[in-house]
């Protein structure tokens, strides 16, 4: 059975502001298990305007012991697709692992929207699915403790985005590319 997780959330941050720093979230310390970040293809849709990028996302974490006997290893691949659609002030994300499917299928879909009544806020929605087809049994304790793992793990992404945009913020960075936006062409 399919187990399904969504959760809204706003950041007080211009839709800019969390764009870039969702592209560069990794590494920050609420993200040691994201071990890589390796963008693997990108691409400017000369048509739509929207920039496509795709990374490969290698992770740890800590395996229950009741999985032990079952997977190989803790370290999973991740395939992350992003399509940012600057003119419509929209980045969504779709994210699936590629290694231990057999075992567990997790996609998640974070789309980031500009606020349409508040430039300085960023509408965030996470919507997630998780199955597992090993059989024995066990589905629906591997859904469980996975969604309880991904709730958990999605706090701690917040945070990280957060600590991205303080610390990004602390050093400048916003302010010069806010510049830089409200320069008149010549």
């Amino acid at each position: 059975m399919v187990k399904f997780y969504q959760q809204k959330h706003s950041y007080d941050y211009s839709w800019n502001t969390v764009s870039y720093a969702f592209l560069n979230r990794y590494p920050n310390p609420f993200a040691t298990h994201v071990l890589s970040a390796d963008t693997i293809d990108h691409r400017l849709d000369a048509e739509t305007g929207e920039l496509h990028i795709t990374r490969l996302l290698r992770k740890t974490n800590s395996i229950p012991r009741w999985a032990r006997g079952i997977m190989r290893g803790n370290y999973a691949y991740i395939l992350e697709d992003v399509v940012v659609d600057r003119d419509g002030g929209m980045l969504v994300s779709k994210t699936r692992n590629i290694t231990h499917t057999r075992l567990l299928k997790v996609e998640e879909k974070q789309t980031l929207l500009a606020d349409p009544h508040n430039a300085n806020n960023t509408l965030c929605k996470n919507e997630t699915s998780i199955v597992s087809n090993i059989g024995y049994g066990l589905n629906s304790r591997i859904e469980n403790f996975s969604l309880s793992r991904f709730s958990e793990n999605l706090s701690k992404s917040r945070k990280g985005m957060l600590y991205v945009l303080d610390l990004a913020q602390r050093k400048g960075l916003f302010r010069q590319r806010l510049l830089a936006e409200q320069r008149p062409e010549a």
